[in-house]
């Protein structure tokens, strides 16, 4: 059996992404992790800081999962257009569930300033991936809006097709800002 931090994690990992931040309490992490309080509070002084953990891990996997979804990408267009494909393959394996980031982030006040400071830094990263392929800031700016946009769109009609749509579109801008 996994050690209590671990459960607490995969338990925060599950609950988090399903229920959201708000409607996940400590008590059900703790019953559902089968630790007791003493032991949560041991490797988590708060939900805040359980919720950083979360945050991190969930960006780890995810930047993983879209790594390798792409990674037999041979140019940039390839590359960025697989990568609205792995939103497709996302909402599909998690039922449309969205980014946890921006869920966490519309479920928060403005006052909890580290978990803002996690959410901004890991969408930083992305925005960064975006750039460094492009390499053309307003194309880069442009896609990463209509990446962010396509997640919160599919998850609000439970479809996919704005994603399509949004993969016309980028297309477009790549051709004409990316040298062929």
């Amino acid at each position: 059996m996994p050690r209590p931090r671990e459960r607490i994690l995969s338990t925060a990992m599950v609950l988090f992404h399903r229920q959201g931040y708000n409607n996940t309490g400590i008590n059900q992490v703790i019953d559902e992790a089968k630790v007791s309080k003493a032991s949560f509070y041991q490797h988590f002084r708060s939900k805040d800081e359980l919720c950083i953990e979360f945050l991190n891990k969930r960006y780890d996997y995810w930047a993983s999962e879209l790594e390798q979804f792409t990674s037999e990408a041979k140019t940039v267009q390839e590359k960025t257009l697989k990568s609205f494909d792995f939103l497709i393959d996302m909402n599909e394996r998690e039922d449309f569930r969205g980014c946890s980031f921006l869920n966490i982030l519309s479920e928060i006040p403005a006052d909890k300033e580290e978990i803002h400071k996690v959410i901004r830094h890991h969408k930083s990263k992305l925005r960064e991936c975006f750039n460094e392929d492009i390499q053309n800031d307003i194309a880069a700016a442009h896609i990463y809006l209509l990446f962010e946009s396509s997640i919160l769109t599919s998850q609000l009609y439970r479809s996919n097709e704005l994603i399509e749509k949004s993969k016309i579109i980028v297309q477009e801008i790549l051709n004409l800002h990316i040298k062929q």
